[in-house]
Protein backbone atom coordinates (compact mmCIF):
# COMPACT_ATOMS: atom_id res chain seq x y z
CA UNK A 1 0.00 0.00 0.00
CA UNK A 2 2.99 2.32 0.29
CA UNK A 3 3.55 2.37 -3.45
CA UNK A 4 0.92 4.96 -4.31
CA UNK A 5 2.19 7.98 -2.25
CA UNK A 6 5.78 7.22 -3.26
CA UNK A 7 4.87 7.05 -6.95
CA UNK A 8 2.85 10.24 -6.71
CA UNK A 9 5.71 12.10 -5.02
CA UNK A 10 8.24 11.01 -7.64
CA UNK A 11 5.97 11.81 -10.59
CA UNK A 12 5.15 15.24 -9.19
CA UNK A 13 8.71 16.25 -8.33
CA UNK A 14 11.16 18.26 -10.37
CA UNK A 15 14.52 19.77 -9.47
CA UNK A 16 13.16 23.25 -9.99
CA UNK A 17 10.08 22.82 -7.79
CA UNK A 18 9.51 20.11 -5.28
CA UNK A 19 12.63 18.00 -5.77
CA UNK A 20 13.26 18.03 -2.05
CA UNK A 21 10.08 16.03 -1.44
CA UNK A 22 11.04 13.22 -3.81
CA UNK A 23 14.61 13.11 -2.53
CA UNK A 24 13.36 12.89 1.05
CA UNK A 25 11.07 10.02 0.10
CA UNK A 26 13.94 8.13 -1.52
CA UNK A 27 16.15 8.75 1.51
CA UNK A 28 13.52 7.94 4.14
CA UNK A 29 14.27 5.36 6.81
CA UNK A 30 17.97 4.94 6.00
CA UNK A 31 17.61 4.00 2.35
CA UNK A 32 14.57 1.75 2.74
CA UNK A 33 13.35 2.53 -0.77
CA UNK A 34 15.02 1.17 -3.89
CA UNK A 35 16.57 4.05 -5.86
CA UNK A 36 16.91 1.79 -8.93
CA UNK A 37 13.23 2.57 -9.59
CA UNK A 38 14.17 6.18 -10.35
CA UNK A 39 14.91 7.35 -13.91
CA UNK A 40 18.25 6.13 -15.32
CA UNK A 41 20.77 8.52 -16.86
CA UNK A 42 23.87 7.19 -18.58
CA UNK A 43 26.86 9.17 -19.81
CA UNK A 44 30.59 9.74 -19.75
CA UNK A 45 32.24 11.92 -17.11
CA UNK A 46 34.01 15.02 -18.42
CA UNK A 47 35.13 16.29 -15.00
CA UNK A 48 34.19 16.54 -11.35
CA UNK A 49 31.83 19.28 -10.24
CA UNK A 50 33.53 21.29 -7.47
CA UNK A 51 32.18 23.56 -4.77
CA UNK A 52 33.95 26.89 -4.19
CA UNK A 53 35.79 25.11 -1.34
CA UNK A 54 37.19 22.54 -3.77
CA UNK A 55 35.00 19.66 -2.58
CA UNK A 56 33.49 17.30 -5.14
CA UNK A 57 29.70 17.58 -5.09
CA UNK A 58 28.88 15.96 -8.40
CA UNK A 59 29.89 15.37 -11.99
CA UNK A 60 29.75 17.14 -15.32
CA UNK A 61 29.08 14.75 -18.18
CA UNK A 62 30.53 15.21 -21.64
CA UNK A 63 27.11 16.19 -23.03
CA UNK A 64 26.95 19.11 -20.56
CA UNK A 65 24.67 17.45 -18.00
CA UNK A 66 25.29 18.60 -14.42
CA UNK A 67 24.94 15.81 -11.87
CA UNK A 68 24.60 16.90 -8.24
CA UNK A 69 25.36 14.72 -5.22
CA UNK A 70 25.84 15.49 -1.53
CA UNK A 71 29.25 17.16 -0.94
CA UNK A 72 30.11 14.78 1.90
CA UNK A 73 29.99 11.91 -0.61
CA UNK A 74 32.73 13.47 -2.72
CA UNK A 75 35.55 11.14 -1.66
CA UNK A 76 33.39 8.11 -2.36
CA UNK A 77 32.48 9.53 -5.76
CA UNK A 78 36.14 10.08 -6.68
CA UNK A 79 36.89 6.48 -5.68
CA UNK A 80 34.02 5.15 -7.81
CA UNK A 81 34.48 7.05 -11.06
CA UNK A 82 37.10 9.06 -12.90
CA UNK A 83 36.88 11.56 -15.77
CA UNK A 84 36.64 9.75 -19.07
CA UNK A 85 34.71 6.82 -17.59
CA UNK A 86 31.05 5.94 -18.12
CA UNK A 87 28.51 6.16 -15.31
CA UNK A 88 24.99 4.99 -14.60
CA UNK A 89 22.93 7.40 -12.51
CA UNK A 90 19.58 7.03 -10.81
CA UNK A 91 17.97 10.34 -9.94
CA UNK A 92 15.61 13.14 -10.88
CA UNK A 93 15.99 15.17 -14.06
CA UNK A 94 15.07 18.83 -14.38
CA UNK A 95 12.46 19.66 -16.98
CA UNK A 96 14.17 22.57 -18.73
CA UNK A 97 17.85 22.16 -17.79
CA UNK A 98 20.43 19.42 -18.31
CA UNK A 99 20.52 18.92 -14.56
CA UNK A 100 20.19 15.79 -12.43
CA UNK A 101 19.86 15.31 -8.67
CA UNK A 102 21.49 11.91 -8.21
CA UNK A 103 20.38 9.40 -5.59
CA UNK A 104 22.97 6.86 -6.78
CA UNK A 105 25.98 6.95 -9.09
CA UNK A 106 27.66 3.79 -10.36
CA UNK A 107 31.03 3.78 -12.07
CA UNK A 108 30.62 1.36 -14.96
CA UNK A 109 34.35 0.52 -14.96
CA UNK A 110 34.76 0.09 -11.20
CA UNK A 111 31.33 -1.36 -10.49
CA UNK A 112 31.19 0.79 -7.34
CA UNK A 113 28.00 2.60 -6.41
CA UNK A 114 27.77 5.78 -4.37
CA UNK A 115 24.29 6.02 -2.89
CA UNK A 116 22.60 8.87 -1.05
CA UNK A 117 20.71 7.06 1.70
CA UNK A 118 20.13 10.18 3.76
CA UNK A 119 22.84 9.33 6.29
CA UNK A 120 25.88 11.67 6.56
CA UNK A 121 29.14 10.09 5.47
CA UNK A 122 30.65 11.03 8.86
CA UNK A 123 33.62 12.94 7.51
CA UNK A 124 34.38 16.43 8.85
CA UNK A 125 34.25 19.15 6.20
CA UNK A 126 37.60 19.87 4.61
CA UNK A 127 38.91 23.42 5.21
CA UNK A 128 38.45 25.68 2.23
CA UNK A 129 41.13 27.72 0.51
CA UNK A 130 42.71 30.70 2.22
CA UNK A 131 41.79 34.30 1.34
CA UNK A 132 44.06 34.26 -1.72
CA UNK A 133 44.11 30.60 -2.64
CA UNK A 134 46.33 27.75 -1.53
CA UNK A 135 49.63 29.31 -2.72
CA UNK A 136 49.07 32.65 -0.97
CA UNK A 137 48.57 34.69 -4.14
CA UNK A 138 45.34 35.92 -5.75
CA UNK A 139 43.89 33.51 -8.28
CA UNK A 140 42.76 34.79 -11.66
CA UNK A 141 41.26 33.01 -14.63
CA UNK A 142 40.38 34.23 -18.08
CA UNK A 143 38.76 32.29 -20.87
CA UNK A 144 35.72 31.48 -22.94
CA UNK A 145 32.55 30.31 -21.20
CA UNK A 146 31.75 26.71 -22.13
CA UNK A 147 28.54 26.35 -20.14
CA UNK A 148 26.55 27.81 -17.28
CA UNK A 149 26.58 26.16 -13.85
CA UNK A 150 23.55 25.75 -11.60
CA UNK A 151 22.68 24.84 -8.05
CA UNK A 152 20.47 21.81 -7.35
CA UNK A 153 17.40 24.06 -7.51
CA UNK A 154 18.34 25.25 -10.98
CA UNK A 155 19.62 28.69 -9.99
CA UNK A 156 22.51 30.07 -12.06
CA UNK A 157 25.59 30.15 -9.82
CA UNK A 158 28.62 30.25 -12.11
CA UNK A 159 30.25 29.08 -15.30
CA UNK A 160 32.62 26.46 -16.64
CA UNK A 161 35.37 27.76 -18.90
CA UNK A 162 36.66 25.92 -21.96
CA UNK A 163 39.85 24.98 -20.07
CA UNK A 164 37.82 23.30 -17.30
CA UNK A 165 38.06 26.08 -14.70
CA UNK A 166 34.92 26.51 -12.64
CA UNK A 167 33.89 29.98 -11.47
CA UNK A 168 31.22 30.38 -8.78
CA UNK A 169 29.35 33.44 -7.55
CA UNK A 170 26.20 34.02 -5.49
CA UNK A 171 23.04 33.10 -7.41
CA UNK A 172 21.38 36.49 -6.85
CA UNK A 173 24.32 38.27 -8.47
CA UNK A 174 24.84 35.64 -11.15
CA UNK A 175 21.26 36.22 -12.31
CA UNK A 176 22.02 39.90 -12.91
CA UNK A 177 25.13 39.02 -14.93
CA UNK A 178 23.56 36.27 -17.03
CA UNK A 179 24.37 37.99 -20.35
CA UNK A 180 28.05 38.23 -19.41
CA UNK A 181 28.07 34.58 -18.31
CA UNK A 182 26.51 33.22 -21.49
CA UNK A 183 28.34 30.44 -23.38
CA UNK A 184 30.80 31.84 -25.90
CA UNK A 185 31.52 35.00 -23.92
CA UNK A 186 35.09 35.76 -22.78
CA UNK A 187 35.36 36.61 -19.09
CA UNK A 188 38.00 37.29 -16.48
CA UNK A 189 37.48 36.38 -12.83
CA UNK A 190 39.49 37.06 -9.68
CA UNK A 191 38.88 35.67 -6.24
CA UNK A 192 39.52 32.92 -3.72
CA UNK A 193 40.60 29.82 -5.57
CA UNK A 194 41.87 26.30 -5.32
CA UNK A 195 43.89 24.21 -7.76
CA UNK A 196 44.19 20.47 -7.24
CA UNK A 197 44.26 17.21 -9.11
CA UNK A 198 40.47 17.32 -9.07
CA UNK A 199 40.31 20.61 -10.96
CA UNK A 200 40.45 24.38 -10.58
CA UNK A 201 37.70 26.42 -8.96
CA UNK A 202 37.34 30.11 -8.11
CA UNK A 203 34.89 31.86 -5.80
CA UNK A 204 34.68 35.13 -7.72
CA UNK A 205 35.22 38.45 -5.96
CA UNK A 206 35.34 40.37 -9.24
CA UNK A 207 34.28 39.36 -12.74
CA UNK A 208 34.01 41.01 -16.12
CA UNK A 209 34.85 40.80 -19.82
CA UNK A 210 38.37 42.09 -19.12
CA UNK A 211 40.53 43.63 -16.40
CA UNK A 212 39.28 47.15 -17.19
CA UNK A 213 35.60 46.28 -16.79
CA UNK A 214 35.27 44.22 -13.63
CA UNK A 215 32.14 43.99 -11.49
CA UNK A 216 32.73 43.54 -7.78
CA UNK A 217 30.95 40.54 -6.30
CA UNK A 218 29.52 41.17 -2.84
CA UNK A 219 29.34 38.35 -0.34
CA UNK A 220 30.73 34.83 -0.47
CA UNK A 221 29.76 32.31 -3.16
CA UNK A 222 27.53 29.42 -2.08
CA UNK A 223 29.46 26.73 -0.19
CA UNK A 224 27.77 23.83 -1.92
CA UNK A 225 26.26 25.43 -4.99
CA UNK A 226 23.09 26.42 -3.14
CA UNK A 227 22.17 29.99 -2.30
CA UNK A 228 20.09 31.06 0.66
CA UNK A 229 20.03 30.78 4.44
CA UNK A 230 21.78 27.39 4.47
CA UNK A 231 24.88 29.13 3.18
CA UNK A 232 24.91 31.91 5.74
CA UNK A 233 27.85 31.89 8.17
CA UNK A 234 27.21 30.03 11.42
CA UNK A 235 26.21 32.08 14.48
CA UNK A 236 28.98 33.03 16.92
CA UNK A 237 29.60 30.57 19.78
CA UNK A 238 27.96 31.37 23.13
CA UNK A 239 30.04 32.96 25.91
CA UNK A 240 32.15 30.50 27.95
CA UNK A 241 29.76 30.73 30.90
CA UNK A 242 26.59 30.52 28.86
CA UNK A 243 24.05 33.27 28.10
CA UNK A 244 24.08 36.30 30.35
Amino acid sequence: MTRHPIKAALLGATLLAGAGTAVAMAQDQGGLFDTSQLPVIKGKVAQYDLTPRGDVDGLILDDGTEVHTRPDLGLDLVAAVRPGESVTIHGLKARSLKLVQALSVTGDASGRTVGDDGEPAGRPPRPGPGPHGRDGSPIEAQGVVKMALHGPRGDLNGVLLQDGTMIHLPPDQAAGLSDMLAPGKTILARGDGLKSGLGTVIGARAIGPDAQHLTTIAGPPPRHGIGGPADAPPPPPPPPNGPA
